[in-house]
């Protein structure tokens, strides 16, 4: 992060001149006041600027982007980068050709890119974490509504053969859309079981 150190007339016009130096505004620096400074014997004799050190915030949006930018750079892919940020939540979308490369198999590439990210925008705890949604051609919402539909269909040959079904190995995020889709079902129950990456949900009857 840089720092500088400014002096004027008063602590708000040493404020205006480093901001100016800095190119950036007031929200995106923090200050010390080094010295009030002094007017003098009738604003003449004795006077004393006044001394502030500024340092500039890290952008942490600007630094996810420009990593963004890059490993899709050497991807050799052409991407619009929109990002979002409520809530401590960074919604960033992917706009461009190409896009099925960067979601990748059941959307493995999109999550290692949305880890990575997240690693980049949330170093040095600087403050409150941020979570990072990163998707593309609405993949997220598609993905989801893929698997509720799964969730049903398998939830309902559990009923009808009465057997243990088990799905095949899925990330966090997608097990957690599976256990949300059936929590309501009064008939069946759902737990995960193995190690990552393997680790898998089971859907079975409550009262086998």
């Amino acid at each position: 992060m840089k720092t500088i150190e400014t002096a004027g007339k008063t602590v708000e016009e040493a404020i205006k001149i480093a901001l100016k130096e800095l190119n950036t505004t007031e929200d995106k620096v923090e200050y010390t006041v080094l010295d009030e400074g002094s007017k003098g014997f009738f604003n003449l004799i004795g006077t004393k600027p006044a001394r502030i050190s500024v340092t500039l915030k890290r952008d942490y949006i600007e630094e996810g982007k420009k990593f963004l930018s890059e490993v899709l750079e050497k991807m050799g892919i052409s991407a619009e980068i929109k990002l979002e940020e409520k809530d401590n939540i960074i919604n960033i979308n992917l706009i461009g050709k190409q896009m099925g490369t960067i979601i990748g198999y059941r959307g493995e590439t999109l999550d290692s890119l949305q880890y990575l990210i997240s690693l980049v925008i949330n170093k040095g705890h600087e403050f409150p974490y941020k979570r990072v949604v990163l998707d593309t051609e609405n993949y997220r919402n598609k993905r989801e509504e893929t698997l509720k539909r799964l969730a049903e269909k398998t939830a309902y040959k559990v009923k009808k053969y009465r057997k243990v079904i088990k799905l095949e190995p899925m990330n966090p995020y997608e097990r957690r859309v599976i256990h949300a889709a059936l929590q309501n079902d009064n008939l069946i129950v759902t737990h995960s079981e193995g190690q990552e990456p393997n680790r898998k949900i089971v859907i079975e009857l409550k009262n086998k």
